[in-house]
Formats: structure tokens, sequence, C-alpha cells
């Protein structure tokens, strides 16, 4: 789409580095797109935007031509159109939206475990006897295996990068992947992850995020019940050996981890689509899953496993004023295709205000 250019010049030019404007996977890096994000919402406001920060969205209805909003703190709000925006992991507003009325229905998505391994091994692995000339960048991987009607892929990979927290519920573990700009961590990570679709989980519009929260929990109390997350020697899990303990590397979780047998938390066909993936992508780079590689769960958070029904126009099925966009409303995966979106839906909101004023703005 010709508009992800135009992202990746608008994320520069709120502070983004200019790499990103040439790499083929650009990379901003989490600790510069925090002030990335503040630059923007510094914008917003000095065009006249209003931020208004620990309130949650609680009932949302088209009335007088546009929408009636009420907020978890008491306000109630009039505006000419909703944005929902809302990212994949909302589920509390999901639910009050299902309840108010939107037409929802289970999406496909993926779960699975974070996986690392030293940097160095995955240098030599993707660089050979390169690795570690100074021109080159930290390695990076992408991988994926099919059989029948199912995937297991790595996804989200960060060079250099650390395991982070991820959890938006109590009694709940969720990991997920980070890097910061400059790369220059011990380990390397990304997500293991199979898919998963209403077969799996249920047809229900909400049944797929009670599948997510089933694991989340189970990952909790396997981890200990106090927020650290079950990890596993890779190459255990793929022989089904008892778990034994972790040297080589040095997990990065930072609320901490528990040895744990990671085959426990997962449904039958899940384990086996890991262990396939697991043992191929060894089979690709030497070190992915062995020498001393780590597991850790769960991993969850991929893509929403919803889908808000929407329109031509970008608005939600019967309603005229609201427009569900990004990874929360099951059209995109990732930062610029969620971005995409959303401006697909400005320009959406822009031409039916232009049709209510005859054309003119």
């Amino acid at each position: 789409d010709p508009r992800c250019s135009y992202v990746l010049a608008e994320l520069n030019r709120f502070g983004a580095p200019d790499s990103i404007l040439t790499e083929a996977k650009p990379h901003i890096g989490t600790d510069l797109l925090r002030g990335v994000i503040k630059n923007i919402r510094n914008e917003i406001i000095s065009l006249g935007g209003k931020v208004i920060f620990n309130c949650c969205l609680k009932e949302a209805a088209e009335s007088g031509g546009g929408c009636r909003i009420k907020t978890s703190d008491g306000q109630e709000l009039q505006t000419k159109a909703l944005v929902l925006a809302i990212g994949h992991s909302a589920r509390d507003t999901v639910q009050d939206l299902f309840g108010s009325g939107l037409q929802l229905i289970p999406k496909a998505f993926s779960c699975g475990v974070r996986i690392e391994q030293k940097q160095t091994v995955i240098d030599k692995a993707m660089y050979g006897s390169a690795a570690g000339h100074p021109a080159l960048p930290p390695a990076e991987y992408q991988f994926s295996k099919r059989r029948n009607d199912r995937g297991v892929y790595t996804f989200c990979m960060c060079p250099g990068g650390q395991v982070v927290a991820a959890a938006s519920e109590a009694e709940g573990v969720v990991v997920n992947g980070m890097s910061n700009s400059l790369r220059n961590g011990e380990n390397a990570n990304s997500a293991v992850v199979v898919s998963v679709g209403p077969d799996d989980f249920g047809s229900g519009a909400l049944d797929g995020i009670a599948f997510q929260r089933k694991l989340e929990r189970a990952a909790f109390e396997l981890g200990g019940s106090d927020y650290k997350a079950p990890c596993e020697l890779a190459w255990d899990f793929i022989k089904g050996k008892k778990p034994s303990a972790i040297s080589a590397v040095s997990p990065t979780y930072t609320p901490g981890v528990r040895v744990a047998d990671l085959g426990s938390l997962f449904p039958p066909v899940v384990n086996e689509y890991l262990k396939l993936g697991l043992s191929d992508f060894e089979g690709r780079a030497a070190g992915f899953s062995s020498m001393g590689a780590v597991i850790t769960g769960v991993e969850t958070r991929t893509s929403s496993p919803v889908r808000m029904l929407r329109s031509e126009q970008m608005t939600a099925l019967g309603k005229s004023y609201i427009y569900p966009c990004g990874e929360g409303a099951g059209y995109a995966g990732g930062i610029v295709s969620a971005a995409v979106d959303g401006i697909k839906a400005a320009l959406s909101i822009i031409q039916r205000i232009s049709n209510e004023k005859g054309g003119v703005l």
C-alpha cells in the first residue's frame, strides 16, 4: 500500500531515525519509539486535540448525527465520529462493545512461546565465517513450516533484544519481545507460534479471548503464581524430556522465570506443531533450538482473536458513525498496517463530512 511510505515518513518526522526510510525491514527501537509517540501526542494537542488518561470507554451509542460515549470515570462525550483504534488486547472494551450491538466474529490468530538464543549463535548460523564482522548488524531470521492446513512460524524477531511482560489482566502471564535501537543485547529472541482458529477454540465471538485467557492463567500458575514465567530448554521440550536446569542462555524476562514443563500448557495440536517448527528451524540455523536455547511461555497476543465487521465505508456494520480499525478491529497485524488502516478510516470520515456539507470542507 503506498500509504506505508507515508506512515514511515511521519514516524521519521516525529523522531524515528532516517534509516527507516530506506531499510527493507525498518526498525525504530522501543527506547526511541517512546519519544516518537510522545511527540505525536503533543502534535495532536497542539492542533486542538485532547488526550484523556486513566479512563476507559464503557458505552457507545449512535445519537443525533454522531455518537454518544460514556467513560469509566463518568464522562459523557458527543462526537461526530468514533474511531475504535483499541489495539488487540482491550478485552474489556471488546466485551462492552459486543454487548452494545457491534457485530463480532471469531478470528484465527497464533499462540506459542518466545525462544531466546545467544545472538552470537544466530550471527554464526546466518553469516557463517563472516559473523562478527563490524560492518554486519546483528543477524535476523524468519522461518515458517506448514503441514496440512496449519502453520508454525517465527514472528516479531528481536535481534539483541529481550523478552518482556505483556499481560493486561491479573493472574495471567503473557510474553512478548522488544529490541532497543542499538540491538546490542546478549540474546536474540522471537515468537515461535502456531496458527489456531475457531475449530480449535469455538465459534462464539468471544471464544478466542477465552482460549487466550485460559492459556495465560495456566502459565501464571505454572510459573508459580507470582508473575514469573514458565520456561524450559527448547531441546528438552522437543524431546519430551523432564525439564533440566537453564545454563548457557540467561532468560531476559524481567519478573523472572521458573523451569517448568511447557508441554503441559498447550493443547496437543499446538505442542505437535511447536515441536515440528523447533526441529525444522534448528535444521536451517544451527543453534536455533539447541546450544541452550530457552523457550518461555506464553505468547498469545500475536493478533486480535476477534473481527469487528464493517462496511466498505469503514463503519461498523449497521452503524453510521463508529469506525473500528487497526489490530483491535481484526483488520491489521502490526504497527504500519494498523496505521494504514487508521488513515483509511480518517479518509472515510473526511469524505462523509464533506458529503454532508455539499462537498465543501
